[in-house]
């Protein structure tokens, strides 16, 4: 019968032979040693620490928790234990379970480098990005050549939106370690959210060079390409990344929107549906989805998909907690107090603010909650009972719907958009200010806008130099624009014509927007609140769009259902203002006798 001291003996050989396997990377084999060891000396805490990396290293996370876990018991004065475990609870998506252990090994051995780095990993799982790029600063401040730390410290800045410091970030994860594909994607990010393009796409090539098979390089340059209306290339890159890896939601639904961009829905559907069934809780491709129903028409279904837009990362309004109940049409409202409260942009709210009086004829008691600057318009709307500003106290109420939820809470179709004929009306006081201020007409008065909120996503798909206004204008007009603010690029184009009258700052709110309108024989003007005012209040607007138009102008329209005083004028090529604009003066010139 062997004694207890050989027993140890042959434990520690079976140990120091594991430990040999393990530094060579054959696991399996290391790891059936360290099982024999424990068989005969339970309390080896070596083999118990190791045994669990060997697990951790091969997938089996809660094992090597657990392992590592007996290892601390036995020495709980292992900083490098803390880390291991650490990164097993990591792995387990147990974030704040790690961050503890990495906080227990950085208070056994504050140097310790590899604690502070994965405790900033830790603490960016934790969506704790200020403090994650401490942790990393601290670990830079240990080891200023950690090109892993400088990389990390960039995505946890990316994610604060500091996309300047993320990119230096970057750069010196890339100077330090030139060969780092992940470093140089995540670059591309960086300078593609500060609109530099080409030197993004440049960081994703480079990625590329360095890993071929690099599917997330592959998607985001498709998407950079996508921004630069790149259609055909953005898809081509789309295509390489699903092919690499088909199980990427995220290239599925990149590439939807670049076959959307080129006007194939039926594709970009196709695709969206493969993003939704990979990641069922991915609120892009069902958003996007949704946009490839609405523009084509399909009501119905794509206002019902619409609702995902609350779920986007990066959505552009915030969602609303309240304790009343949302209502989206379910059950009926009359003898209730309901809250319709706007989002997104002023123009979504002129929109669809023309569900209030059909919300009130189903018998409830309509509150109106608008941007400022809309308040003494909306207030004028049939049906509303109170118009109160953002941000001010709301009465009470019974229940709430946003105003882009109300086309499918009224279940509304192409064929039952309510009061395109005009819902809105500008106010007499304004209407008499703003007719002395004009002064009597001797020439056909056009209002002129041509460019929106330019921090507005899809701005530059739809907004227009002034300048391209400037060259088409015929004579014989009495020009007045109803920009409220004016670009630094417009504004050496404007001083030097003579023949447009802009008012700028005397335009307080749109009420007085609205005044203005009412003024003018015809409105002319690209995609922007404005021309949706003008159509609301049923005055004869003109609206200039981009070739890949927003879907509420739907398809190779010249009408709209939204506003039955409009006409609708596409560009026949991409980017291609000087065309569209040409055939808009022609026509009006046409329509004057000019």
């Amino acid at each position: 019968m062997p004694t207890p001291e050989s027993v140890v003996v042959v434990a520690q050989e079976q140990f120091l032979q594991a430990f040999a396997l393990h530094q060579r990377g054959v696991l399996d084999q290391a790891q059936a040693l360290y099982t024999q060891v424990l068989d005969k000396e339970p309390n080896h805490v070596d083999a118990l620490h190791l045994s669990g990396v060997a697990a951790f290293q091969c997938g089996n996370y809660q094992e090597a928790a657990d392992l590592i876990e007996r290892a601390i018991a036995l020495r709980p004065g292992s900083a490098d234990f803390y880390i291991n475990r650490g990164a097993a609870l990591r792995a387990l998506k147990e974030y704040d379970s790690a961050l503890a252990s990495y906080d227990r090994s950085i208070s056994l051995r504050p140097g310790n480098v590899d604690a502070w780095f994965n405790r900033g990993n830790a603490l960016h799982a934790l969506k704790r990005f200020i403090d994650a790029v401490a942790s990393f600063d601290r670990a830079l401040s240990i080891q200023p050549r950690f090109a892993e730390a400088w990389s990390n410290r960039g995505i946890s800045l990316f994610q604060l939106s500091e996309f300047e410091a993320a990119l230096a970030s970057y750069d010196r994860a890339v100077a330090l370690r030139p060969d780092y594909p992940e470093a140089w994607s995540n670059r591309g990010l960086a300078l593609q959210e500060l609109k530099e393009l080409d030197a993004a796409i440049d960081s994703y090539q480079k990625a590329i060079e360095l890993r071929p098979n690099y599917a997330e390089a592959w998607s985001n340059r498709g998407l950079a390409l996508q921004q630069q209306k790149h259609y055909q290339e953005a898809l081509a890159s789309c295509d390489r990344s699903v092919e690499i890896m088909p199980e990427f939601a995220e290239a599925w639904s990149n590439r939807g929107m670049c076959q959307h961009e080129l006007k194939r829905f039926d594709e970009a559907a196709e695709s969206y549906d493969r993003a939704i069934a990979l990641r069922p809780d991915y609120a892009e491709p069902w958003c996007n989805k949704s946009h490839a129903l609405l523009i084509r028409g399909e009501f119905e279904r794509g206002f019902e998909l619409h609702e995902w837009r609350w779920k986007k990362e990066k959505f552009t309004s915030p969602r609303r907690d309240f304790q009343q109940p949302l209502w989206l049409g379910g059950e009926s409202i009359e003898g209730k107090r309901i809250l319709l409260h706007s989002e997104q942009g002023n123009g979504d709210t002129i929109q669809f603010c023309r569900y209030a009086p059909l919300v009130a004829a189903f018998g409830a008691t309509v509150i109106m909650e608008v941007q400022e600057q809309l308040v003494g318009l909306v207030r004028e709307l049939k049906g509303v009972a109170e118009v109160i500003a953002k941000g001010e106290r709301i009465s009470s109420f019974d229940l709430h719907c946003p105003l882009l939820s109300l086309p499918f809470a009224c279940k509304t179709t192409l064929d039952t958009i309510p009061f395109a004929g005009g819902y809105l009306k500008a106010d007499p006081l304004r209407l008499e200010t703003w007719r002395d201020r004009l002064g009597p007409g001797t020439k056909p008065r056009v209002g002129l806008v041509w460019n929106g909120n330019s921090g507005q996503q899809n701005d530059h798909n739809r907004s227009c130099p002034l300048s391209a206004f400037i060259r088409h204008l015929p004579a014989g007009f009495h020009y007045v624009s109803l920009q409220k603010e004016l670009r630094d690029s417009d504004r050496e184009a404007l001083e030097g014509c003579a023949d447009i009258v802009h008012f700028g700052e005397e335009l307080l709110d749109f009420s007085d927007t609205a005044a203005l309108i009412e003024l003018m024989d015809i409105v002319v003007g690209v995609d922007t609140s404005v021309t949706h005012l003008a159509g609301a209040l049923g005055k004869t607007v003109w609206i200039t769009l981009s070739r890949n138009a927003d879907w509420r102008w739907l398809l190779d329209r010249t009408d709209s259902p939204f506003y039955s005083s409009a006409t609708l004028y596409r560009q026949e090529l991409l980017d291609d203002w000087d065309g569209v604009l040409r055939r808009v003066m022609e026509d009006l010139s046409v329509a004057y006798g000019r």
